[in-house]
């Protein structure tokens, strides 16, 4: 597997979703298990320049793949504008709704506001409103164009 610019090798039956992979023989913990079905989005991890959900995805399928954890974006300005916009409370969401923003803007240099509201809406966050998130990835536009 090759995870945040790094080739791994491991062993694992076959069933063994992406998620269990990365933070069980990888122990990279930023995705976090959240529903085990896809609606949370905690579990978001960008693939291929994608944001897909690892708790769906089985680890054989993300061979020959470009898989990007939280751990691999080593303090981007998505990040940064997390903080400066206190987008978060617990944080439990967060790794998620950070790589879901990440891979929007790796493919719309410009979303517009509904765009972000779109791509946010897989993501579920108990603990705050969705007005911080949604500011941060607007922050994280304007330092990406500077």
């Amino acid at each position: 597997m090759r995870v945040n610019g790094e080739n791994h090798f491991v062993t694992i039956p076959p069933s063994k979703t992406l998620l269990a992979t990365l933070r069980e023989n990888l122990f990279l913990t930023g995705a976090k298990p959240g529903c085990f079905n896809g609606d949370c989005g905690a579990c978001t991890i960008i693939i291929d320049q994608v944001a897909m959900k690892s708790c769906l995805m089985l680890a054989v399928e993300a061979q020959g793949k470009e898989i990007i954890t939280i751990e691999g974006l080593k303090d981007s300005p998505l990040q940064q504008a997390f903080i400066e916009e206190f987008a978060f409370q617990c944080g439990y969401c967060t790794p998620g709704f950070i790589m879901n923003g990440h891979a929007l803007l790796l493919n719309e240099h410009n979303p517009s506001r509904e765009k972000i509201k779109e791509w946010l809406e897989s993501n579920i966050c108990r603990c705050t409103s969705y007005e911080e998130i949604e500011a941060a990835v607007l922050k994280a536009i304007v330092h990406k164009k500077e």
